[in-house]
């Protein structure tokens, strides 16, 4: 009889484990279709441009074919193919679930990141970029690191049409030095992609490897279309809306260095096949063949077309120091 009222704590105690697993089991299986839709929407977009021959479809990569051995019976190389690729030929949804395979000449995902930064004015007349605001994002889009940062000097203009800053997100700010080392820990070893990369590296007083860059000003000749209508260096937003069919940078409240990075990264994985085999036969190339770093001529960013119109028009007597300045 003294056995029973013990039993039963103990059997009430079991629901709480059971309870906890379907509930973790829900949270995996919601991140893996929000996951999925992401996938799909970049595929869908990816199709839509090679209907519209902006994007020539590319063979999947796979592994070479297998030698004839000398009287082998013609089917033999294709059944070693079937074997080692059982649902190569199914076309099933199981196919549909994972992303298409990788070329193996690009990055590792783990070793991709995005970043944008949002600068503000210091200085005399406010004429010296300094940052305010750095987001790096994952390959899959995902937020790595987004805070506001101090400079080290006092803030003459806040530029929050472009840049989104304001005097209340300085309260929250921690010092660039400490910014500094926790972005640059992030880039190290990593392809880092943007936007006008230029800009950022130089608020960061960092230098970046060529060949670990990839600036997204280098989509439209990636394409190779005459038709695209862009400028010699367009901006991330009219690329997003020519080339991703999404708007950003909408509003009075500046931009977003968030959204930015998010896009520069959706832009690289439209072209990522072609540019990095760009990339791998540039390196075969010899020295003198090699193309000269656009992603460091600045001179082109000094055009009034990248200038806000009233800085514009209070720099028309001469250069100054310009303000890093992105559409």
């Amino acid at each position: 009889m003294g056995m029973v009222p013990q039993e039963a704590p103990e059997s009430a105690q079991c629901p709480s484990p059971s309870l906890a697993s379907p509930s973790a089991k829900d949270v995996l299986r919601r991140k893996h279709k929000r996951k999925s839709r992401q996938h799909q929407r970049f595929m869908a977009r990816k199709a839509l441009l090679q209907e519209q021959g902006l994007l020539s479809p590319r063979p999947a990569p796979g592994p070479s074919p297998l030698p004839m051995l000398p009287g082998a019976p013609p089917g033999a190389k294709a059944t070693s193919s079937a074997r080692q690729h059982p649902r190569a030929e199914s076309g099933g949804a199981g196919c549909s679930r994972k992303p298409a395979p990788r070329d193996s000449a690009g990055p590792l995902p783990s070793k991709c990141v995005a970043i944008d930064c949002e600068m503000v004015g210091t200085g005399p007349r406010g004429r010296v970029s300094e940052l305010a605001r750095c987001s790096v994002v994952s390959y899959h889009g995902e937020v790595l690191y987004d805070k506001y940062v101090r400079p080290e000097m006092p803030i003459v203009d806040y530029r929050t049409r472009w840049s989104g800053i304001t005097r209340q997100h300085m309260r929250k700010a921690i010092p660039f030095q400490v910014a500094q080392k926790e972005i640059l820990k992030l880039l190290k070893g990593k392809v880092v992609v943007g936007h006008a990369l230029h800009n950022d590296f130089q608020a960061l007083k960092y230098i970046h490897p060529r060949g670990q860059t990839r600036d997204t000003t280098s989509v439209p000749s990636l394409l190779s279309q005459p038709g695209l209508h862009v400028r010699n260096r367009v901006s991330l937003k009219d690329l997003a809306l020519q080339l991703l069919h999404k708007k950003i940078q909408v509003g009075q409240h500046g931009h977003s260095s968030v959204e930015d990075a998010v896009t520069a990264m959706e832009l690289y994985r439209l072209v990522e096949v072609q540019w990095e085999q760009q990339v791998a036969s540039s390196l075969r190339a010899p020295p003198e063949d090699r193309e000269p770093d656009s992603g460091t001529d600045m001179e082109q960013y000094m055009e009034d077309q990248y200038w806000p119109e009233d800085l514009a028009q209070g720099t028309s007597g001469g250069m100054g120091e310009a303000p890093g300045r992105r559409e």
